[in-house]
């Protein structure tokens, strides 16, 4: 009996660890994607800053220029 035990033990400790391990990789696949969702959104900001800036300094040096004339 205390040989059954020990083996019903055993396959129910290997069970629950593998489910853990499941559910560990489940919940690292679901969070796998949004490090590229926020490197997409930080290069959009970045693009429009630049192009803020862009527009500010053409803007400057085209009211620069037309002082000059």
């Amino acid at each position: 009996m205390t040989r059954l035990f020990a083996v019903l033990l055993a396959a129910r400790l290997a069970l629950e660890s593998r489910g853990r391990r499941t559910a560990r990789a489940a919940r690292a696949a679901s969070q796998r994607g949004s490090v590229t969702t926020e490197h997409v959104l930080w290069a959009v900001a970045v693009l429009a800053i630049a192009g803020i800036v862009i527009a500010a300094v053409r803007a400057y040096v085209k009211a620069q220029a037309g002082a000059l004339e």
